[in-house]
């Protein structure tokens, strides 16, 4: 991959855990509303940059093959 293609692959994965992380605080959100427990921890919310790939060591990867 160019340093490029790295840099929106990177990217695109950025988008797809900021979609998921506001999602499941919508979801924590409204079940708060309803007086429930919430349905996602704090781990569940630290575990997007291991589920898509965009912690440091993997970015950093990306670009030194």
């Amino acid at each position: 991959m160019t340093p490029e293609q790295s840099a929106a692959y990177i990217n695109s994965q950025v988008a797809c855990a900021m979609v998921e992380m506001y999602a499941m605080y919508a979801a924590n959100a409204l079940r708060a509303d309803r007086g429930e427990s919430i349905a996602y921890t704090e781990e569940a919310f630290m575990a997007l940059h291991v589920k898509y790939c965009i912690g440091h060591n993997a970015v950093i990867g990306l670009f030194h093959p």
